[in-house]
């Protein structure tokens, strides 16, 4: 029961509240907006009613949002009910949605992510009291992604007995979720729904107990954090292009639970770096996007590490955005720009297309539930401009990619052979082919992966005797040695040393179908060393099945969706030219309506794989640093 002095507060807080109407931004017309505010925030606002309005000042003047998430517990800090309380209806007398949020972390960790040890009666406690007094407060809450478990206490050591760390943590996870959080919570408010957010870092999900065999089951629906940041100042070296790639796979996962992306600020190094995952996230057809946390918001927006293209025409435009929103430095009335500004500019631009874009498709990319191997080559790829659409199961395409993580499907070279006989096509990366290859592959093929290395500097496309042609030069760059039979499995794209050639991508027949080996780098990111005209080559057989076609440097990725809409992005410094090749004669601008007409082009392959070529047409167009364009296709 809260006490008189407790209720005229909260009176307070509300009349405060309804007194404090302000013009604010309309909302986006394909997607919600959702903000993050951390425990500490909370507590502050539920003391300081003025800061709280100041502060949801700034924020909402500058951006719609539509809902918040209100968060009761972080890191041995707790709101009591009484601050969820009056936080709670300062929103809803603003008609915002809310909902609550917990982020499972124990106390201190020295800068490492210290979780609450699940094997502790007193953590056990923690969560079923902090469950039941969110759900009491909020129909809806969610957990942060900092819900996993990585202590090794003896506690730990004792219940773990003979399993493996996986296995414990997993099977602890999933007992957690149904009795110390749902159970508690459901029995507090029958009306709760739970949201579990998984994090970034899906191939070690099974190693901190996150387990996506049943936890997309065991939670009436799921959120994607898809914070990709910037790879060279963070130690998870996330790919930009994860930030669509992640949402598209745990799409597949559950679909039409999928409720969201989850991005933050830190280490973005530049403005654009943040734009880009809110654009990716959108991009990848998610309903909602949660902007963490509410105080970085209100942070100014610092325009350092961009003067190289500061004064260019990208998409994220510093200086019209200052222009519509604070006046430029220097201009009279000017005010410095928030994170909250850059957000509201970041997310008009890619609502301008968004709505153009209707489902997703890309090479199709099998990677079984709680596997790990060759971790992040789909986004990779991605960055290299092949599309990439990731599923947890066995998809229904013709042509299906396998990295090293299919080999935790035990059935995996049944299926293989299944799809070639079929008359469908395989592509394989050299880690699944070693692998395999002593466990029952070889019945496929005789292609093998050495013990050897070579590293080439001179590429070849083309096969015959003495047929090819020279595509380019690079520094040297590492490569497993494949051993093939000579005329029973061809080399269609291949390197050269001083010593001999070693296959960037093999060829084999099996049944009806086609086997292609794609041999992976002894470091993945050398993929970024390649030649253009040596992706060129890799992309006209990986990307043969789709509508859109993308030739150029790598670090530009391609995005394609089944209404022959598509989007172009760069996320490198400096302008880019590239091609675009289709089978349709002319393409539109998504945004201005601008027709270009298309040069036609022979097919980039040495042979037609599907038949009888149809005619193709490529369209040259300059991409700005860190910017998209979107087009769509006319016939």
């Amino acid at each position: 029961m809260l006490t008189f002095r407790q209720r005229l507060a909260t009176v307070l807080v509300l009349l405060f509240a309804a007194t404090t109407a302000w013009a604010r931004p309309a909302p986006y017309r394909n997607f919600k907006v959702t903000v993050y505010i951390p425990v500490s925030v909370v507590r502050r606002m539920a003391r300081d009613p003025a800061w709280m309005r100041s502060s949801w000042h700034t924020i909402s003047s500058r951006l719609h949002v539509d809902q918040v998430f209100i968060e009761s517990y972080r890191a041995g800090l707790s709101a009591s009910g009484t601050d969820l309380s009056r936080v709670k209806h300062f929103f809803l007398a603003q008609h915002v949605a809310v909902a609550g949020g917990m982020a499972m972390l124990g106390p201190g960790g020295d800068g490492q992510f210290n979780t609450l040890d699940y094997a502790l009666p007193q953590d056990r406690a923690l969560t079923r009291r902090m469950s039941a007094l969110t759900a009491r407060h909020f129909n809806e809450f969610i957990l942060d992604d900092l819900y996993f478990f990585n202590t090794k206490s003896s506690a730990d050591i004792a219940a773990k007995g003979k399993l493996t760390w996986s296995q414990y943590r997993m099977r602890t996870m999933d007992w957690v979720s149904r009795n110390l959080i749902l159970k508690p919570a459901r029995a507090a408010n029958p009306k709760v729904r739970v949201i579990i957010k998984f994090p970034n870092f899906y191939p070690s999900f099974q190693g901190m107990g996150f387990d996506l065999v049943h936890e997309p089951k065991i939670f009436p629906e799921i959120w994607t954090g898809d914070e990709t940041r910037y790879a060279p100042s963070t130690d998870q070296q996330l790919l930009p292009y994860e930030s669509y790639e992640i949402f598209r796979y745990f799409e597949n996962i559950a679909p039409g639970r999928n409720g969201g992306g989850w991005v933050d600020p830190i280490a973005m190094h530049d403005l654009d770096r943040y734009a880009e995952q809110l654009w990716d996230t959108i991009l990848a057809k998610a309903p909602a996007i949660n902007l963490f946390q509410y105080t970085d918001l209100l942070s100014i927006a610092n325009p350092k590490n961009r003067a190289a293209w500061q004064y260019l025409p990208t998409t994220f435009n510093d200086l019209q955005m200052l222009k519509r929103c604070c006046g430029l430095p220097g201009a009279p009335g000017a005010r410095p720009a928030r994170l909250a500004d850059v957000a509201a500019y970041s997310l008009g631009k890619i609502d301008r297309i968004a709505g153009a874009l209707e489902r997703p498709v890309g090479l199709a990319t099998y990677r079984p539930l709680d596997s790990s191997g060759e971790d992040f080559l789909p986004e990779m790829l991605g960055m290299i401009g092949i599309p990439i659409e990731m599923y947890p199961h066995w998809p229904h395409a013709h042509t299906v990619f396998l990295t090293e993580a299919a080999r935790h499907d035990p059935h995996i070279v049944a299926e293989i052979a299944a799809h070639l006989l079929a008359g469908d096509h395989i592509i394989i990366t050299s880690g699944l082919l070693r692998a395999l290859q002593r466990h029952g592959f070889d019945q496929i093929t005789d292609m093998r992966v050495t013990h050897l290395i070579a590293a080439p500097t001179r590429y070849v496309a083309g096969f015959g005797f003495g047929a090819g042609t020279v595509i380019g030069k690079s520094r040297p760059i590492l490569f497993p040695l494949i051993h093939f039979y000579t005329n029973e499995d061809w080399a269609v794209v291949r390197g050269l040393d001083d010593q001999g050639g070693v296959p960037l991508l093999l060829m084999d027949h099996y049944g009806k179908g086609e086997l292609y080996v794609l041999n992976v780098p002894e470091e993945q990111n050398d993929f970024y060393s390649l030649p253009p005209r040596v992706l060129d080559a890799l992309r006209a057989f990986l990307a043969a099945g789709l509508p859109v076609r993308l030739e150029g440097p790598a670090g530009v990725s391609l995005f394609e969706y089944g209404n022959g809409t598509f989007v172009i992005e760069s996320y490198l410094n400096h302008p880019v030219a590239v091609r675009v090749i289709g089978r349709f004669a002319h393409i539109e601008s998504l945004t201005r309506g601008i027709v270009l007409g298309g040069d036609p082009v022979r097919s980039a392959l040495p042979f037609a794989r599907h038949g009888r070529a149809a005619q193709q047409y490529g369209y040259e167009l300059r991409i700005e640093p860190h910017s998209f364009i979107g087009l769509r296709e006319r016939r």
